[in-house]
This record gives C-alpha cells, sequence and structure tokens, in this order.
C-alpha cells in the first residue's frame, strides 16, 4: 500500500470513528446507494473522501444518507450495508 492510499485509510477510519455518536445523536441509520453526486451525508465507505457533499457519482453504494429507520432505506431503495458500484435499484435518467 503506497503512502497516500494508507494516508486515506488512516484519515478514513477517523473520520468513521465519530460517525456512530452522529447517529445515535440523530437516532437514525445510515442508508447506501441513495445520494446523488454532492449530496451524501459524510465519508466514503472505503475512504474515496472524508466528507459529506463530495460524492463523485450518483447512487454509489459507499455513500450514504441518514434517515429515521431501517424502512425509510428501504422505501429510497437503499440498503444499511456499503456496497461496490452503483445501486441497481436507483432511478434511471
Amino acid at each position: 500500500m503506497d503512502k497516500h492510499r494508507l494516508a486515506a485509510a488512516v484519515a478514513a477510519a477517523l473520520a468513521l470513528a465519530s460517525v456512530p455518536a452522529a447517529d445515535a445523536q440523530f437516532r437514525g441509520v445510515k442508508c447506501y446507494g441513495v445520494t446523488k453526486a454532492g449530496q451524501n451525508d459524510c465519508a466514503h465507505a472505503q475512504g474515496l473522501h472524508l466528507c459529506s457533499g463530495e460524492a463523485l457519482v450518483d447512487y454509489d453504494g459507499g455513500d450514504w444518507k441518514l434517515v429515521k429507520n431501517a424502512a425509510e432505506c428501504d422505501a429510497k431503495q437503499g440498503v444499511l450495508k456499503p456496497f461496490e458500484g452503483a445501486n441497481p435499484k436507483a432511478p434511471k435518467p
């Protein structure tokens, strides 16, 4: 692993360490694969970016939005765990 990837992985781990507190505060769940580019709530699951609003593509399986519960995530055609690629159930343009 090169230095840049290692640094990104460490930064992602540190950023994600604070996420459970935010989830508990808002009493929500992370819903993956439902955000459009630039509308995600926090860091990408694989460390591709570290902040909200930095999603690069629509409906990426590593980007998430905080929703009230699993039923709301399901209604948005999302899932509760990160996955690779784009959401196959996402709306088509």
